[in-house]
């Protein structure tokens, strides 16, 4: 399962998007940080929508954090486009994406009062995407496959954010829609960082 393997479909549709930010004078660098303020108003709505606000919010939640999604791609787009693509830009865009992903679960896990399930989320999070640069670094080239890459998370919070919208409260023996999301991420996310580690280790061997 992953998103990852439409990136040329995404490229097509980038283009409207790459074309306005450049009319608008953004750079990459830009970009990316516009991506990032979207990832922190993302986790500031899950955690008020999961403290007794709102629940309206959840609805705000899933549109930042697809805006976030979206701006990640927009970036390196823009970047290639502008032909100002550099290991910088590219240091800056996987730093805030990392820094993106720690805003949003902890929103979550604060907004669902279950930090040892945000935790574990997080760790398998941040692990599956260390693999996927750590994999680069030896020379196997960018690894973004496995059980579940960054498009498909992006895609799965805000899934939730609606389903959490709709169907507030408890879903399955207890649980709510962003509590199994984050038990999904915690199990998941270490299962995809161990893939991927076990597929650049055959490579090696």
């Amino acid at each position: 399962m992953t998103l990852d393997q439409y990136r040329e479909l995404a490229d097509r549709l980038l283009v409207p998007f790459v074309d306005a930010a450049e009319a608008l004078g953004l750079t990459p660098d830009g970009v990316s940080v516009i991506a990032f303020g979207f990832a922190g108003a993302a986790g500031a709505a899950f955690a008020l929508a999961g403290g007794q606000g709102p629940l309206w919010l959840y609805l705000a939640a899933s549109l930042f954090v697809f805006a976030n999604g979206w701006l990640d791609l927009v970036d390196g787009a823009l970047a290639r486009e502008l032909g100002t693509d550099s290991k910088g830009g590219d240091l800056l865009d996987h730093v805030l994406d990392r820094y993106a992903d720690v805003l949003i679960i902890a929103g979550l896990a604060a907004g669902a009062d279950a930090w040892a399930l945000g935790l574990l989320a997080v760790t398998g999070v941040l692990l599956t995407s260390y693999l996927g640069t750590q994999i680069q670094a030896v020379g196997l080239g960018r690894e973004y496959g496995g059980l579940l890459g960054r498009a498909d998370r992006l895609a799965l919070v805000g899934v939730v954010g609606v389903v959490a919208f709709v169907l507030p409260g408890e879903l399955v023996a207890g649980v709510g829609a962003v509590e199994l999301l984050l038990a999904l991420f915690a199990v998941v996310g270490h299962l995809t960082a161990l893939q991927r580690f076990w597929g650049a280790w055959s490579d090696l061997s």
